[in-house]
């Protein structure tokens, strides 16, 4: 029997050998500070009926994009790839076309730049950042937005000025869970959520709770959020790994997912599960499936 689809739509690799990852710093995040491979993922998303995953960058770096291209080219679990280039630079459209050359450059689903580190909460309203998102556009991408709460109405005005750009926010836009707070990104979240081809990641949520005492009571109100702003077809689940190994394992993650979607009709859990994402990244069938 054909396993029903489950996509993991966003997880991250890295080896330090390979390329530091500037981010990891402090006691807090000590236990992110090791290799984490495919091969160490797979075991995990198998065991919990994973069908296909999105590779998602991490480091502002123009070779990381083409690694991560070359593990989805040889391996049976990687069916997507959201990768890095320069948003600025004159040459972006030479440079996706170039991505897309190499091996497994048909798996190139998306472009993502960590905006939540910039220290400009406009950087998505300036101009050579508007001529890069045309050009994603232009060459049928999508683009992840990885933003804190603060930057929220900028990727709004960035989603009206591109009409036919596909915007994903990852992670809810990393709400204040911890804190409980909720009226001020909910209603950025609404208003991001209003223009149709915006999309937003169930992923992440376990991480911007307390790591040490969270309860899928305490995602609930984010997650009913977003559910009532963007509908179960335009949110798509990922896990976050290996980020979320500080608060929870894979498995945790994944059945928090569907604990909070359990109210959903099936045909909603499975686009909340596998459909957005197949369709919005427009995965292609991997190998063997």
């Amino acid at each position: 029997m054909t396993p029903r689809p489950l996509i993991d739509a966003h997880h991250h690799v890295w080896d330090l050998s390979v390329r530091d990852q500037d981010w990891i710093t402090g006691a807090d995040l000590a236990p992110l500070r090791r290799d984490f491979t495919l091969t160490d993922l797979e075991p995990e998303a198998r065991a919990a009926g994973v069908t296909g995953t999105v590779l998602v960058q991490t480091v502002t770096s123009p070779d990381e994009t083409p690694e991560l291209l070359a593990l989805a080219d040889s391996g049976a679990l990687v069916a997507g790839v959201v990768g890095w280039t320069d948003l600025t630079s004159p040459d972006i459209a030479d440079a996706l076309a170039a991505l897309r050359e190499l091996p497994g450059g048909e798996r190139l689903v998306g472009i993502r730049h960590q905006v939540q580190h910039e220290p400009d909460p406009g950087w998505l309203d300036r101009a050579d950042v508007t001529r890069g998102l045309t050009a994603v556009a232009a060459a049928g991408l999508a683009y992840d937005l990885v933003i804190r709460p603060h930057q929220l109405p900028a990727a709004a005005r960035a989603a009206r000025r591109h009409p036919h750009l596909t915007l994903v926010l990852d992670h809810l836009g990393k709400p204040p869970v911890a804190r409980g707070e909720l009226t001020g990104w909910a209603g950025g979240i609404r208003r991001l959520a209003a223009l149709p081809h915006t999309v937003a990641k169930l992923s992440g949520l376990v991480t911007e709770a307390d790591w040490h005492t969270w309860s899928v009571a305490d995602l609930r109100p984010y997650t009913d959020t977003v559910l009532d702003a963007f509908g179960a077809d335009r949110l798509m689940f990922g896990s976050d790994w290996p980020v979320c190994r500080l608060a929870a394992s894979y498995r945790q993650v994944l059945d928090t997912a569907r604990t909070l979607t359990a109210g959903l009709s099936p045909a909603e859990q499975d686009a909340v599960l596998a459909g957005t994402a197949t369709r919005v990244y427009r995965l292609r069938p991997l190998p063997g499936r």
